[in-house]
């Protein structure tokens, strides 16, 4: 017997400004339940999201919370002015029975002290606060929107597993697909002012949301070719004298509602990007380049030479010195050593983490245009600014709206959208996925992978990061950088663990080991394979080494056939056990499919060892 909801919403309606926002959306969470919240920039799941939590009151509608269960909201700008310390403000969050060692314990594990003053934050230690404020009581429920905001790796993985630990239910609103993906048991999905449920992960989301939409066109295409028969009628037949004409004629205009109605989609975001001129075959050549500030190093002895075509991504945890490095590969900072050499008939656009070169004065229009004119040009083609602007999910009347007051999201598109309109062949781009809705991220993708020049980035997203790289370049500590090829998936293999924590890094240090750090920090699978390169591959790893392909390949084949019996949305309403089943199998085969993954890859790289 299911578990009566912790939480429920049904029907809610709200209307801003005259625009209906949600038209009909429910909402239902069970106890333990980790379900997401999916959905366009602007289609209201954060509005919905403070609903659930009690602080805005919708149109219409019925919220039902369950007599005495508590319920916790991160929001995604928290306000912790009121508080002297963010020991404090976490403090303020416990209930008379919790524990109070959890406020400093989460604050810790944070990366903070409990002593910061809430005026000196930066955004990512504001929300690391607002983390510890949600987590310290484990509520009931845990509405959660955008955690991993301004957060970096060793944190969002943290994250991850101290929220499977919770027993709290989880409504979860995120960018990330990887965490959503971790995470989500459930997903809903708010479209066009609607919610639709799915009962599997943020995994299966995408194909479930193109079939519905297919089912939608297909319903679509029927409703118009309806229309249009009812209109010939209408030209020819109707008669108003007569009754059912006259009701007849009355179905004919609610029919147009509804075809105008469908749509009424948010709009689709467009991008195109103009490539410069080929740039030479060298980019970006550094040769044993150095920085330090004070005593703290940030690079030490990197050499790297990046060539066109390239798609090298940086990543560590914050303070590492990511954005330093950055300006030392495009020659905006000088190294205390080495030297940088840039390619030839460089053209780079850079976005920058921080939107600091953006005016909060300008409007949207004359930040496109640079003041001139009323088009934008982008390589050969010419576009008026406002039809630009729709492409980036700008409304008309925005045009004269200054940055100052748009949101984070919209800030980003208009950043991506000045940036891409420059003609370029280096793209430098610095936390690109910030505050950008899944769909904007899937284009975003698509053109990177489309470019013919070659790009830089640095991100904390594992799954962007896996889908539009070549390479990445890994902070290891004490100021060393190691490339490895592949995504994040891949480095993570070949290193045998994630991105760790400075504070990490600064604990060992603090030990006194003998051998100097940058020695200390090796990667574990390096060492497994150095340690074994004076011998030979065994006979039963040469034929692991040769069958292991084959067998990657039918557990994909596998894995396939499985998601096909899985995308049936009335599986598991019609046959519960096979459902199961199914999802049982998947996750063996998954399991294998990675064993043999990471089989194959430790004994390619002892292979190449070996013969190197």
């Amino acid at each position: 017997m299911a578990l009566p909801p912790l939480l429920l919403l049904q029907d809610m309606a709200l209307t801003f400004g005259g625009t209906p926002l949600i038209e009909s959306a429910d909402l239902s969470v069970s106890p333990g339940e980790r379900a997401c919240l999916v959905g366009r920039n602007g289609s209201g799941k954060s509005t919905l999201l403070k609903i659930a939590a009690g602080l805005v009151e919708a149109d219409r509608g019925k919220r039902f919370v369950q007599p005495g269960a508590t319920v916790r909201y991160l929001a995604q700008e928290p306000d912790l002015s009121a508080y002297p310390t963010t020991l404090a403000y976490v403090e303020a969050g416990l209930g008379p029975g919790d524990d109070p060692y959890r406020a400093r314990y989460l604050l810790e594990q944070l990366g903070l002290t409990g002593e910061e003053k809430p005026a000196a934050l930066s955004g990512g230690e504001a929300r690391r606060a607002a983390l510890a404020h949600v987590l310290a009581p484990e509520p009931d429920i845990l509405l959660l929107d955008e955690p991993t905001n301004h957060l970096d790796l060793p944190v969002i993985e943290w994250l991850e597993g101290e929220l499977k630990s919770l027993r709290s239910a989880l409504v979860l609103i995120s960018h990330d697909r990887r965490f959503l993906e971790s995470l989500s048991q459930a997903t809903v999905w708010l479209d066009r002012g609607r919610t639709r449920r799915m009962d599997r992960g943020f995994a299966h989301f995408e194909e479930w949301r193109d079939q519905v939409l297919e089912q939608e066109e297909a319903e679509h295409h029927k409703l118009g070719r309806k229309l249009v028969a009812e209109a010939d009628w209408l030209r020819y037949g109707v008669t108003a004298r007569r009754k059912r004409n006259v009701r007849r004629l009355g179905n004919l205009h609610a029919m147009r509602q509804q075809y105008r109605d469908r749509n009424r989609a948010v709009g689709t975001v467009s991008m195109s990007l103009a490539e410069a001129e080929q740039s030479g075959t060298l980019v970006v050549e550094a040769e044993g380049i150095s920085k330090s500030y004070g005593d703290r190093p940030i690079v030490s002895n990197l050499s790297l030479r990046v060539l066109r075509g390239d798609r090298l991504g940086i990543i560590g945890p914050n303070g590492a010195g990511k954005t330093t490095l950055i300006n030392l590969l495009t020659g905006a900072l000088e190294p205390d050593e080495g030297r940088v050499r840039l390619g030839s008939n460089l053209q780079m656009v850079t976005l920058d983490q921080r939107r600091a070169s953006l005016d909060p004065d300008a409007t949207v229009a004359e930040t496109l245009t640079g003041g001139r004119g009323d088009t934008v040009t982008i390589g050969t083609q010419t576009k008026h600014v406002v039809g630009y602007m729709k492409d980036f999910l700008f409304a008309p009347e925005q045009a004269r709206t200054p940055v100052g007051v748009l949101s984070g999201g919209e800030r980003n598109r208009l950043m991506l959208a000045r940036a891409l309109a420059q003609p370029s062949n280096l793209l430098v781009l610095d936390e690109p996925t910030n505050d950008l809705d899944l769909e904007t991220l899937d284009l975003l993708e698509e053109m990177i992978q489309d470019y013919s020049g070659t790009v830089i980035l640095v991100s904390h997203d594992r799954d962007f990061l896996d889908r539009t790289v070549s390479s990445v370049l890994v902070s290891e500590g004490a100021g060393r950088w190691l490339e490895y090829a592949g995504g994040y998936t891949d480095m993570v293999a070949q290193r045998g663990q994630g991105v760790q924590a400075r504070a990490v890094e600064k604990q060992a240090r603090a030990k006194g080991a003998e051998r100097p750090a940058a020695a200390a920090a090796q990667p574990q699978v390096r060492s497994q394979v150095r340690s074994q390169v004076r011998r030979r591959l065994s006979s039963n790893e040469q034929h692991a080494l040769k069958t292991l392909p084959q067998r990657m390949g039918e557990l994909e084949a596998k894995i396939a056939r499985v998601n096909e019996i899985l995308a049936d949305p009335d599986l598991y309403a019609r046959d519960p056990a096979r459902f199961q089943k199914a999802m049982d199998a998947l996750t063996q085969l998954q399991a294998d499919l990675h064993a043999a993954e990471e089989r194959w890859l430790e004994l390619e790289m002892l292979r190449e060892e070996l013969e190197g």
